[in-house]
């Protein structure tokens, strides 16, 4: 510290000077990109995750209707099925 205690150093620049803001600066847009990048990885990965729970709906929605109709037809679910008509 200098000798009239105003926390500079001999060039001139303390830790609150123009040289430690720049790299405070630096220090804060280095964090901002790294931020962004996260923010647009979780929005492409919560993207595919909703595509993915949307054909996963669909499917279930499909199974269910399915099973309905099977239900519909009557008789015990785990007899075997009739053979075909052309036999």
């Amino acid at each position: 510290m200098s000798a009239g205690g105003s926390g500079t150093t001999a060039g001139g620049f303390g830790t609150t000077g123009e040289a430690g803001d720049a790299g405070r600066i630096d220090r804060l847009e280095m964090r901002l990109t790294e931020q962004d990048l996260a923010i647009e990885d979780l929005n492409r990965t919560i993207t595919e995750q909703w595509r993915l729970i949307d054909r996963l709906t669909r499917q279930v929605a499909a199974l269910r209707e399915r099973v309905e109709e099977a239900g519909e037809r009557g008789g015990d679910p785990r007899a075997p099925e009739p053979p075909p008509p052309h036999y």
